[in-house]
C-alpha cells in the first residue's frame, strides 16, 4: 500500500515537471524571432562564414528550440533579438570564419547587439586585408557593451574615431591584430570602460592624455606596439586600475610622479621601453602592488630612494638591465611575500646581505652581471633550495664562503671561492693527499718486502731440489 502511494506521488511529480517544461517550451515557441531580424542575422553570419550556410536546420527560429552556437538572444516585446554574436575557434562546435570574411553591412542592423566577438576571422593582411567600417557604429551607441577582436592579422588600418559613439562600451579588446595608426583620443570619452586591451598591434604615437578620464578602468594593456612619447601624468587619475601593461613600446621620458596614485594597482609592467630619470619615489605608495617589471629601460639611478618595506604584497620584482648603480638596500629583504627578484645586468656595487635567505617564499634570485663585491655568506641549504634559479656570475670581485667542508657541490655557479676558504681547502686537500701518499708508501714497502721474501724462498727451494736430484744420480 505504502509502495503504491509512493509510486503515485513520484508519477504526479514527474507529470507536473513534464507539463511545466512543456509550458516553458510552448512560451518559447510562442516568442519567435521577427523575420527581418532572422534575415539580418543569417546575412551577417554568411558574411563571416560563407554564403553556403543558410540556417535551414534552425527551425522554428535560431534562438528558441535550436539555437546557433555563438549566438544568444533576449526577449524584447515578446520577440527574440540577437544580443551576442561570437564567431571563431572559441568552442569546439563554433562557426569558423571563411578565408574571405568581411564586415557585412547588415551587422549594424542588429540594434540590440551587446557583445560582438570575432576571433581568427581575418587572417591574411595581403590576400584579404580588412578594415573596420568607418560609419554606422553609432547604431550601437545604446546597446554594445563588449567589442572583442582577437588574433586577426588581416584586420588592418586604424581604429575609427566613430568608436567614440559606443558610450555603453565596458570592454574593448583589440588583441593581436594588424591595426596601425594613432590611438583615438575620444576613446577617453567611453567612461564606462572597465577593460581596454590594445596589445599586439602596430599602434604609433603617444598615449592620449584623455585616457585619464576612464575612471572605472580596471585593465589597461597597450603592450607590444610602437607607442612613443612620455607617459601622460593623467594616468594617475585611473584610481580603479588593477593592471597597467605598457611594455615593449618606445615610451621615453621620466616616470610620472602621479603613478603613486594608483593605490589598487596589482601589476605594473613598463619593461622594454626607453624610460629614463631614475625610479620615482612615489612608487612606494603602490601598496597593493604584487608584480613590478621595469626591465630593459635605461632608467639609471639607484635603489636607495624607496622604502621597500612598503611593498608587503610584492611577489615578483624585475629590475634587470636598467643601468642601476649603488648598493642593494637591505630593506629589500622586508618584502616578505617576494618570490622572484631579478637585479641582473646593472652596475650595482657593494656587498650583499644574507637576510635575503630568510624570505620564506623566495624561489629565484638573479644578481649576475653587476659589480658586487665581498663575500656571499648564504648557507648551502639556500644554494640547494635555489639551484639554477640563483645566479651571481659576472661579478669579478664577488666570492662565496663554504659553510661545510663536507659538501662542495652546493655552490653558486660561476662565483669563485673566497681566498681564505681556498687556502683552507687546499691545505685540507694537501693533508689528505699526504696521508694517501704515506699509506701508499707503507703499503708499497710492505709489498716489496713480501715480494723479495717470496723470490728468495723460491730460489732456495729450487737449488735444494737440484742438489737432491744430483745426489740421487
Amino acid at each position: 500500500m505504502a509502495v503504491n502511494i509512493l509510486v503515485n506521488v513520484l508519477l504526479l511529480g514527474f507529470l507536473g515537471l513534464f507539463f511545466l517544461c512543456k509550458g516553458q517550451n510552448t512560451s518559447v515557441s510562442l516568442s519567435p524571432m521577427k523575420k527581418k531580424e532572422q534575415e539580418t542575422l543569417y546575412s551577417v553570419i554568411q558574411g563571416f562564414i560563407g554564403k553556403e550556410w543558410n540556417g535551414s536546420d534552425l527551425y522554428p527560429d535560431p534562438c528558441g528550440w535550436t539555437p546557433i552556437q555563438g549566438v544568444s538572444c533576449e526577449l524584447y516585446d515578446n520577440f527574440w533579438y540577437v544580443t551576442v554574436l561570437n564567431l571563431g575557434p572559441v568552442f569546439d562546435n563554433s562557426y569558423i570564419c571563411t578565408h574571405d570574411a568581411q564586415f557585412p553591412d547588415q551587422l549594424f542592423k542588429l540594434k540590440h547587439l551587446k557583445v560582438l566577438s570575432l576571433t581568427g576571422c581575418f587572417l591574411s593582411p595581403t590576400q584579404n586585408p580588412v578594415r573596420f567600417p568607418i560609419s554606422h557604429w553609432e547604431n550601437f551607441s545604446n546597446s554594445l557593451e563588449s567589442l572583442h577582436l582577437r588574433s586577426n592579422p588581416g584586420l588592418v588600418g586604424t581604429i575609427p574615431s566613430t568608436f567614440g559613439y559606443l558610450r555603453k562600451l565596458q570592454s574593448l579588446v583589440l588583441l593581436e591584430n594588424g591595426l596601425t595608426g594613432e590611438l583615438p583620443s575620444n576613446i577617453g570619452n567611453l567612461v564606462r570602460l572597465r577593460q581596454l586591451v590594445l596589445s599586439g598591434n602596430h599602434f604609433v604615437g603617444e598615449i592620449p592624455f584623455t585616457y585619464g578620464g576612464l575612471s572605472e578602468l580596471l585593465i589597461l594593456d597597450a603592450s607590444r606596439n610602437d607607442l612613443s612619447g612620455a607617459l601622460p601624468s593623467t594616468i594617475g587619475f585611473l584610481g580603479s586600475l588593477l593592471k597597467l601593461d605598457l611594455s615593449n613600446n618606445f615610451l621615453e621620458g621620466e616616470l610620472p610622479r602621479e603613478l603613486g596614485r594608483l593605490k589598487n594597482l596589482l601589476l605594473l609592467d613598463l619593461s622594454h621601453n626607453k624610460l629614463r630619470g631614475g625610479l620615482v619615489g612615489t612608487l612606494e605608495e603602490l601598496v597593493s602592488l604584487q608584480h613590478m617589471v621595469m626591465s630593459n629601460n635605461p632608467i639609471g639611478g639607484n635603489l636607495l630612494g624607496i622604502e621597500w618595506k612598503s611593498f608587503q604584497n610584492m611577489e615578483s620584482l624585475d629590475f634587470s638591465e636598467m643601468g642601476l648603480t649603488g648598493n642593494v638596500p637591505e630593506s629589500m629583504a622586508e618584502m616578505k611575500r617576494l618570490r622572484y627578484l631579478d637585479l641582473s645586468n646593472n652596475n650595482l656595487s657593494g656587498s650583499l646581505f644574507r637576510s635575503l635567505e630568510n624570505l620564506p617564499y623566495l624561489a629565484a634570485l638573479h644578481l649576475n652581471g653587476n659589480n658586487l663585491t665581498g663575500r656571499l655568506e648564504f648557507s648551502e641549504w639556500f644554494y640547494s633550495k635555489m639551484g639554477k634559479r640563483f645566479t651571481a656570475w659576472d661579478n669579478a670581485n664577488l666570492c662565496y664562503i663554504a659553510r661545510s667542508m663536507l659538501t662542495w657541490t652546493q655552490t653558486p655557479h660561476g662565483v669563485k671561492l673566497c681566498v681564505h676558504e681556498t687556502s683552507l681547502f687546499e691545505e685540507t686537500s694537501k693533508m689528505k693527499t699526504n696521508d694517501k701518499d704515506s699509506n701508499f708508501m707503507s703499503s708499497s714497502g710492505s709489498s716489496r718486502c713480501i715480494s723479495y721474501g717470496f723470490w728468495w724462498v723460491l730460489n732456495v727451494n729450487v737449488v735444494f731440489h737440484v742438489f737432491i736430484w744430483n745426489m740421487s744420480r
